[in-house]
């Protein structure tokens, strides 16, 4: 019994690898395999189920954070990674920098700090979830119809502050379950008139710090729930989040430039179809 759990956490560490930062919404997946299908609050019990999605969570950003750990250490002037200075001048930046990723994180941050307790109390349901997955597609197409008429997008390293503060607003539209963070934030960015993958690059390194601060918190809210006894549930939910999070997120941002994100769009439709389908038991 206890080998088919552990199947079903790295199973549930997949769909969350493969989801988070994608633009199909992980909310709406986690519930149509767990919550419909293989039920983690059964052999973890709730609280500790719920500690479960948020430590494997953590594995997808960790992948996240290490796939753009170069530009991280480039916007901190860490090491060899540091930007060129031309001794005696003082210039603008003329690249992605640290000000852009906190003027992006206010908006999240400070919506999540005031109202998180709320989403995670009246939102988390199905019909939310379905509303949220519909109207983020329909989002993402309209920015897809937009960009066909920008004929000179900006690249990530032509971001203006203006522009990160409103992908950064569109972060916390994300707070809705559902709605996709990075749906969300890629669509504004190419409504700012980024290209697609300049769009995808600042919402990866954006989402980091606040996913990995609210993760944090929401760890230590729920730290008297983590039993050792579920320690390698946990452990390898995790890794299997980092594993084909880190898959993804390479295998998304080589795709997007080319397919954009109408694909992404449609194959939500079709989610929320299906889940209504099963959730609703219009076919018994």
């Amino acid at each position: 019994m206890l080998f088919f759990e552990l199947i079903k956490a790295i199973i549930l560490g997949i769909v969350e690898g493969m989801t988070e930062f994608a633009p199909v919404s992980s909310t709406g997946h986690m519930i149509l395999v767990d919550d419909m299908w293989l039920k983690s609050t059964e052999f973890l019990g709730p609280e500790s189920a719920f500690t479960f999605k948020i430590v494997i969570q953590l594995g997808s950003i960790f992948a996240a954070a290490w796939i753009f750990r170069h530009k991280y250490f480039e916007m901190l002037h860490i090491g060899k990674y540091a930007p060129a200075q031309q001794p005696g001048r003082r210039s603008k930046p003329r690249r992605l920098n640290l000000l852009h990723i906190i003027i992006g994180m206010i908006p999240a941050g400070v919506l999540g700090l005031l109202f998180d307790d709320l989403i995670e109390k009246y939102l988390f349901s199905v019909p939310t979830v379905l509303i949220g997955l519909f109207l983020g597609a329909i989002y993402m197409i309209i920015a897809d119809k937009f960009s066909l008429n920008v004929k000179n997008p900006k690249s990530l390293n032509e971001i203006t502050y203006f522009q990160a503060f409103v992908i950064g607003l569109s972060q916390a539209v994300a707070m809705w379950p559902g709605f996709s963070r990075s749906g969300s934030t890629i669509s504004t960015g190419v409504l700012m008139k980024l290209d697609h993958k300049s769009a995808s690059d600042f919402t990866f390194i954006m989402a980091v710090p606040v996913m990995l601060a609210a993760s944090g918190l929401s760890i230590i809210k729920h730290l008297d729930y983590i039993e050792l006894a579920h320690i390698p549930f946990y452990i390898l939910g995790f890794l299997a989040a980092f594993t084909f999070g880190f898959i993804s997120i390479k295998l998304f941002l080589k795709l997007i430039q080319n397919v954009k994100l109408l694909p992404f769009a449609i194959y939500r439709i079709v989610l929320v179809v299906v889940i209504a389908i099963v959730y609703f038991g219009i076919i018994k």
